[in-house]
């Protein structure tokens, strides 16, 4: 049968015009191509209406009509009514991460820094909009990343801007390249680059601290070294601390009068050689003062030493520890794998990631709340505290029950001390504490292991604590062991257009049509 050349006018038209739609579905924005397929169809659309109205017309005054009415009036409250599920859905979305590693989920420090946003941040993110390219597989991945932190954070926004479309803003802020994002602040902005979760956070450290901090390296005596790219050096520890926006500087005690007055915390880092008398007595006022102490000794640490940190209530003796359930997470039997940490200390509360120390001494202490003294993280059971330095050179070290003690050996410990009455920056009364960390071994956050499971988050958490960064405290970003497949936002419209919404209506229409020809045109 010959269709009139009116109907094929409009079926031409209804094509038109859903090709229009499904462009503009697909790319999100109005394109050339949409709008004209779409101003086409809708113009043969309004021609065969004209042509055929007196058909029209009395189609719609048949009783037929009228149940085809009643049927669209009901698929269009179903679909009304799954509209507002959708937005319900994405009022009160919940995600889950299925993922191994857990790649799609925000580490704990950034939840926890946008949870305590008190001030509006808005970042602006300078990426090309190109379909089908690999920028616009960077600009999506950073959307996702910035939709992820604006879900955490009422205080936190972000937009787009194409440095090629609209090169006046990107002049106006001062960015002449792509894959940057600006965060901004009460005034202040920070430029940050690419797409990952822990140069943002570390942006965002930045914005939100009014002032730097200055964590001070004690050096002169055998310390670690903070510029050495070594193994045994701590440049990549220098590198984490500065990170999290600390300013890193070196010192010499005999050099200074006084501990410097800037200093949020000092570092002493497993002197091989005593200190002087002079030296320890420098390190004392100012831990006396309210200063904060990290200090970290190996065995065969100095006796002057020993005998120095013995005074603050630490019992130490030159010892190493050994752990043969080490074997189990991979290690050797001189590096103890600890797990089991203080739960009523904030330092060490919410960690639960296990940590490893080669070579290390143990560290006592007898717990005081009163005095502030806890005994933070401990080895497991199986582990002893070996005195033969014969056996451990021989390689068959034995517990002896009457010399050596069994596990579990605590390997990190801290003590305060109580300033009372002193006044604070802006003149308020209050108490003060020195603080002092004793940490049992250094190796565990040089170059070779402080990226080793949790030996960086740890060693990080104790500076932030003693610098009094609480909101710092926490489990941070780990670099990416996959690579996903990364759709453009125009493939992922695609993937949701073409099989959710485009193919069940053309199956719809089509019922629609033969229902159409069976009982309103018969």
């Amino acid at each position: 049968m010959k269709l009139p050349l009116t109907i094929i006018v409009g079926l031409a038209g209804f094509l038109s015009l859903a090709a229009g739609l499904s462009i503009f579905a697909i790319n999100g924005f109005l394109t050339l191509a949409a709008a004209g397929f779409s101003w086409v169809g809708l113009m043969l659309l309004l021609f065969l209406l004209y042509a055929r109205f007196g058909e029209v017309k009395n189609l719609l005054s048949k009783k037929s009509a009228k149940y085809g009415a009643n049927m669209a009036v009901m698929v269009l409250i179903f679909s009304g009514v799954m509209a507002f599920m959708a937005f319900l859905g994405d009022a009160h979305k919940k995600r889950i991460d299925l993922t191994k590693s857990g790649r799609f989920t925000l580490s704990s420090q950034t939840v926890k820094i946008l949870k305590g946003l008190d001030k509006p941040v808005k970042a602006i993110a300078f990426y090309r909009n190109e379909s089908g390219s690999m920028h616009a597989q960077q600009r999506q991945r950073m959307r996702d990343l910035l939709e992820e932190y604006s879900s955490i954070s009422e205080n936190f926004s972000f937009s787009f801007i194409d440095p090629d479309r609209k090169p006046g803003l990107s002049s106006k802020y001062g960015v002449s390249e792509y894959r940057i994002t600006l965060l901004m602040a009460a005034g202040k902005q920070i430029k940050v680059g690419n797409e990952k979760e822990e140069k943002l956070t570390n942006g965002l450290i930045k914005l939100i601290r009014e002032k730097q901090k200055t964590i001070y390296f004690v050096k002169g005596h055998g310390e670690k070294d903070i510029t050495s790219t070594k193994k045994e050096g701590y440049r990549a520890a220098m590198n984490a601390i500065v990170s999290e926006n600390y300013v890193v500087k070196e010192l010499l005690l005999l050099r200074n009068e006084e501990i410097p007055k800037d200093a949020s915390v000092v570092v002493v880092a497993s002197p091989t050689r005593d200190l002087a008398q002079e030296e320890l007595n420098k390190l004392d006022k100012y831990y006396e003062g309210g200063g904060a102490l990290l200090v970290q000794i190996d065995p065969g640490h100095p006796p002057i030493f020993q005998t120095w940190l013995e005074g603050h209530g630490f019992k130490i003796q030159n010892d190493v520890i050994i752990d043969q359930q080490s074997k189990v997470y991979g290690a050797n039997y001189l590096t103890p794998v600890v797990y089991a940490y203080h739960k009523k200390h904030p330092l060490t509360e919410g960690f639960t990631l296990a940590s490893y120390f080669p070579v290390s001494n143990s560290v006592y202490i007898d717990e005081d709340p009163k005095k502030g003294r806890y005994q933070l993280a401990l080895t497991g059971p199986n582990a002893w505290t070996e005195l033969d330095k014969e056996q451990l050179e021989s390689g068959e070290a034995e517990y002896n029950d009457e010399r050596e003690k069994r596990g579990p050996i605590p390997i990190m410990a801290v003590t305060t001390h109580q300033m009372k009455g002193s006044e604070d920056a802006q003149g308020a009364k209050r108490d003060r504490y020195g603080k002092l960390i004793l940490i049992g071994d250094s190796d565990f956050a040089d170059n070779t292991n402080i990226n080793l499971a949790g030996n960086g988050d740890l060693f990080l958490n104790t500076i932030n604590w003693l610098a009094e960064e609480a909101d710092l405290i926490a489990v941070r970003a780990k670099k990416s062991t996959m690579t996903p497949i990364i759709f453009t936002e125009s493939q992922g419209r695609a993937i949701f257009w073409i099989p959710v919404v485009m193919i069940p209506s053309v199956v719809l229409f089509a019922g629609l049509g033969v229902y159409s020809r069976r009982r309103l045109f018969r």
